[in-house]
């Protein structure tokens, strides 16, 4: 349970990226993203100052496990909160794990164009794993 929750929290920071802050940097990262197993898809988009993610698409197992964890519908669920640049070119947010309904801190770095390298922490960088996720569309 604590690995999928992990997994779970990384899939969610990994749909955001380490880019300048410049506007056309930003739009880089903005679109579909899928985790390393391709169960959950999330949207990018500006949400205010900061980037958002919302699931737009989840395969049954991820949608199951999701309301096991409390979240009744996982599509249209903002995982990604208030993501904003920090140092070193990374992105920091809060990231909502809907198998165990709990937000983590979460941090990712864009590697190249259809890559993004996502570290998700449980509590005070205890419990951190990393994943690559990949571009569906822009």
């Amino acid at each position: 349970m604590i690995q999928r929750t992990l997994i779970s929290a990384l899939i969610a920071a990994a749909a955001v990226a380490a880019v300048p802050v410049s506007a056309s940097a930003q739009d880089a990262i903005y679109g579909v993203w899928r985790n390393p197993k391709n169960s959950v898809h999330i949207d990018i988009q500006p949400c205010g100052q900061y980037l958002c993610g919302r699931v737009v698409w989840a395969n049954a197992n991820a949608r199951e496990d999701a309301k096991k964890g409390g979240t009744k519908e996982l599509i249209g669920s903002q995982l990604l909160r208030n993501f904003s640049p920090g140092k070193g070119g990374a992105w920091k947010g809060k990231v909502f794990v809907p198998d165990l309904n709990v937000t983590v801190s979460g941090t990712a770095e864009l590697l190249d164009n259809n890559t993004l390298r996502a570290r998700g922490c449980v509590f005070a960088g205890i419990g951190c794993k990393s994943q690559n996720w990949k571009r569906v569309q822009s």
